[in-house]
Formats: C-alpha cells, sequence, structure tokens
C-alpha cells in the first residue's frame, strides 16, 4: 500500500463529501485506503459518507476525542508508507497528492511534507508555520515575515521548488510512516491545534526534516471544521500554552504573560475600533465580543471543557 488517507470528522457533512469526492477524483497512480474518523456528529455525516462511499474505512468515536486522538485511532491501523492526514475542509486538487508523493519519495529524510493550501477564491493560504517562541510572541508576526522571509517564510514569497521549513499548517500534510514509528504518533494532550507542530518539532528534534511543496495545492475552507467562535478560541490558547509548557517549562510564565499581555492589547484596540466606528461593523463587534470571553475564562483560570 503506498498511501493511507486520513479525514477526521466532526459535524461537516457536505464539506466531508466534497472532501471525499476530491479524494477519488484526484489520486489516480497511487494504491491508497481511506480511514474515516467520526467525532460522534449528529449531522448525518457517516450515513451520507458511507453511503456514497462504501470503500472508506470507518472509526466511530462515541464523544468528540479531537484531532491528534482522532487520527491516533486510524494510524495505527494503517497499512501504508505513507499516512495523509486531510481535514474535512479541504480539497485536493488534480496532481497535489501525487507532487507529495514522489517528493517524499526521493527525499528519504523527509518525515513529513505539506503542499500550498488556497482560499476557495484561489488566492493563497499561509501553509507553512515556525515554531511558536518569544520573538513570535513580542512582535508581530507578519513583519517578522517581511523583514526575514528566509526564516519565516509566507505566502508573500512565491516558490518554485520544495523548501526545507519548520512545520506545516496541518490542513493536508504527508508523513512517514517509518518516522511515526521512530518518534510516534501525535501528542494526544493537544486537543485541536499545535499538534502538528508539536509533532513536526519532534520529528527535527529526531533528526528528520519538514518540507513544504509549493507545487501541490489544495483548496480549504479555512476554520470551517472548527469555527471563529469563542470556544475554538479557547482550545488554540490552551493548546498553545500546553506546547511551551511542553518544551520550555522554564520560560513559561514569561511566555503565558507575554500571550495574555497581546489579549489584552487585542481587546484596547478592537474596543477603540468599535467606538470609532458606532458599532456599525458586525466582525469588529463580534471579534470583541469573543476577546472579552477570552478575557473571562483567563480570569477563570483557563478551566477545561
Amino acid at each position: 500500500m503506498d498511501l493511507s488517507i486520513v479525514i477526521v470528522n466532526w459535524n461537516t457533512r457536505d464539506l466531508l463529501l466534497q472532501c471525499l469526492s476530491s479524494v477519488y477524483e484526484t489520486v489516480h497512480t497511487l494504491r491508497f485506503e481511506v480511514w474515516l474518523v467520526d467525532n460522534a456528529s449528529s449531522d448525518n455525516s457517516v450515513a451520507a459518507a458511507m453511503e456514497r462511499f462504501p470503500q472508506v474505512q470507518l472509526i466511530q468515536n462515541s464523544s468528540n476525542l479531537g484531532f491528534a486522538k482522532a487520527n491516533n485511532r486510524a494510524l495505527r491501523r494503517i497499512q501504508g508508507r505513507y499516512a495523509l492526514l486531510l481535514n474535512s475542509d479541504a480539497t485536493l486538487t488534480e496532481g497535489a497528492v501525487q507532487e507529495l508523493f514522489l517528493f517524499m519519495e526521493k527525499t528519504p529524510d523527509a518525515a513529513m511534507a505539506c503542499g500550498q493550501l488556497l482560499n476557495l477564491d484561489g488566492t493563497k493560504q499561509n501553509s507553512i508555520a515556525n515554531f511558536p517562541s518569544a520573538a513570535l510572541l513580542l512582535t508581530n508576526e507578519t513583519l517578522l515575515r517581511i523583514l526575514f522571509p528566509k526564516t519565516y517564510p509566507s505566502k508573500r514569497r512565491r516558490y518554485e521548488s520544495p523548501v526545507e521549513i519548520e512545520s506545516c499548517i496541518g490542513a493536508c500534510m504527508m508523513v512517514r510512516k517509518s518516522a511515526m514509528d521512530a518518534i510516534g504518533l501525535l501528542d494526544e494532550r493537544y486537543f485541536f491545534f499545535f499538534e502538528e507542530t508539536d509533532w513536526a518539532y519532534r520529528m527535527r528534534k529526531g533528526g528528520w526534516k519538514v518540507f513544504f511543496v509549493p507545487h501541490a495545492r489544495i483548496f480549504h475552507a479555512q476554520g470551517r471544521s472548527v469555527g471563529h467562535n469563542a470556544l475554538s478560541r479557547q482550545l488554540y490558547y490552551r493548546s498553545q500554552y500546553q506546547y511551551f509548557k511542553k518544551w520550555f517549562p522554564k520560560g513559561y510564565p514569561l511566555m503565558h504573560a507575554a500571550i495574555f499581555l497581546r489579549l489584552l492589547i487585542n481587546i484596547l484596540l478592537t474596543g477603540i475600533g468599535v467606538g470609532l466606528t458606532a458599532c456599525r461593523i458586525p466582525e469588529l463587534k463580534r471579534r470583541l465580543i469573543v476577546y472579552l470571553k477570552i478575557l473571562t475564562w483567563h480570569l477563570r483560570g483557563c478551566p477545561g471543557p
């Protein structure tokens, strides 16, 4: 088996069907299997998917296990030499998987590779992630990407060939099975967010490399599978804190303080924007409400779900 494609789903029925369609319409030359891991969806996702794609291998969870634990349930059972972790809100383009596969085949020290993520209008999304650091917390990430494009690569730069990176955005990434066997699976302490960052960090520490393959193109309905509400932001902050606690325990208090300070600055600036526009911009109002809910959650001690 060349490839095992793993898709985790939670209440994204229509996106899931589109994602699965793109798999069977664009992956032609590889021997592959598809694993669907459903996190207790209530929107008829599983029935609809299995009716249209009965060849899919299904794992049904009785509750929402999150991204890492759900993927790991399939990764322990895959037959492929590579796994493709594919978000249900991603749509493959013709040749994308073959590009990633062929690159991995000729690059034996590559543990992980990702392609160029695209918005639905064809414009580029950021597909490359840097490892979290004090520099990223204390400065503006966009500014760093402009001033130091080699250190902080982004969608602003045009790439004509694969380039080594620190980490991938996890919407679509191919991972070598032998690297997984050597390093281990996703850390299940992350419920959602930062799982792939932590994985890439462990891969790099283990002597493997991570790459961006620009000609592998994948449409990504960014955020549709997790949302942009206060709960999703809580998950993001919790995973971010988990990452720093794990890898930088001595510097964690300072990093926690820096993250909280940035939240306060965001509240202040967004509140000024809402005031200056007399509450006439709904998106600013929505963002301020989310920030205030996150502040309240912090003041309560960042309780778990």
